[in-house]
């Protein structure tokens, strides 16, 4: 099983976010209002852009995938390289990043937790694990670190009064997600962090139950943003207000459209694409996750991950200024909603 401490993940995250930043002229297409975006998609899944693009939502716009993403960090990483046109992650990797002054702005929400989508932390049901202190020297297996997930635990762990030296002892393990579920009925981690279509087709295995989640914790909220870099922004603006805008309505639609057609709608776009991949775990689908109307970005939803981050010691006081981070300009479905 494959582990990565938290000061390796940080260092590794800090070259490639430098070497990101430090590519100052990156651009998406170079072509002023570009009617073409290119992205990193996930296998199996289909994301608000996609289920944008089919519902013609972006107009003359044109998706051109790329490959899939590994991870959310990954991914704004690539936008802002210019290796792709805009990437998603989790806020806290979005505030990361612009401190290492990679030229990015957050323009859309496109994913949260909600009574439907949420990421839970489970333990089998045997487990002795009841509360938070007994999680001192366990194994908690996640997607990355220094991420949402980790927050997540952060969180929690502070708020039913663990000191950060304890905290410190509750042992962070990268897994992959399509793993986590077997590696903690195989034992080799304590807790597993299970979101969506996973945690779904966990529960119905049955034999899990759930120690807490980021609904329990935050109640609903968005937590991670689509980027764009600010030369793209420049250079392209009425393509990056059509795709902001599109995006807002898709998720906009798929909260208000009956589930079934939901689901169905997607299933329908796994199988047109054509990457090899089943569509069979879209039958969990629930909800984005996203309440605000139309995407729409709040300030505290990135400052509260940029005081999270600082607190950690990983960003310093004042080398953010969230304000200027993210901008709903472009995002005429929310200014309606307004």
């Amino acid at each position: 099983m494959h582990t990565t401490t938290r000061r390796n993940f940080l260092v590794l995250t800090g070259i490639s976010a430098l070497a990101a930043a430090g590519c100052g002229t990156a651009v998406g297409s170079g072509t002023r209002n570009t009617t073409t975006l290119r992205y990193q998609g996930s296998v199996g899944q289909v994301s608000p852009p996609e289920l944008a693009a089919s519902l013609g939502y972006l107009e003359d716009l044109k998706l051109e995938w790329v490959g899939n993403t590994i991870s959310g960090p990954q991914d704004i990483q690539s936008a802002a390289s210019g290796q792709t046109d805009f990437g998603g992650a989790f806020n806290g990797a979005v505030v990361k990043l612009a401190a290492r002054k990679a030229p990015i702005k957050a323009v859309i929400s496109y994913y949260g937790s909600d009574k439907y989508a949420y990421n839970g932390f489970y333990v089998t049901e045997k487990s002795a694990i009841r509360t938070a202190r007994d999680l001192i020297g366990k194994k908690v297996g996640m997607n990355t670190l220094g991420a949402h997930h980790e927050a997540m635990l952060d969180i929690y762990l502070k708020k039913n009064g663990l000191s950060r030296a304890e905290a410190e002892q509750v042992e962070r393990i990268v897994i992959p997600p399509v793993n986590t579920e077997q590696s903690l009925r195989q034992r080799q981690i304590d807790v597993a962090v299970l979101g969506g279509i996973l945690r779904d087709k966990a529960l119905e295995d049955g034999g899990v139950r759930k120690l807490f989640s980021d609904y329990d914790l935050r109640g609903a909220f968005s937590a991670g943003t689509y980027v764009l870099t600010e030369r793209f922004i420049k250079q392209n603006p009425e393509t990056a207000r059509t795709f902001v805008t599109g995006v807002g309505k898709a998720l906009d639609w798929a909260r208000t459209t009956q589930r079934d057609e939901v689901v169905a709608r997607m299933t329908e776009i796994v199988a047109k694409r054509k990457r090899n991949e089943s569509a069979a775990a879209l039958k969990y689908w629930r909800s984005y996750g996203v309440s605000a109307p139309g995407g729409r970005i709040e300030e505290k939803e990135l400052s509260v991950w940029a005081d999270w981050l600082t607190e950690r010691g990983d960003l310093k006081s004042g080398r953010v200024s969230v304000p200027d981070l993210y901008t709903n300009e472009f995002n005429n479905r929310a200014k309606k909603a307004s």
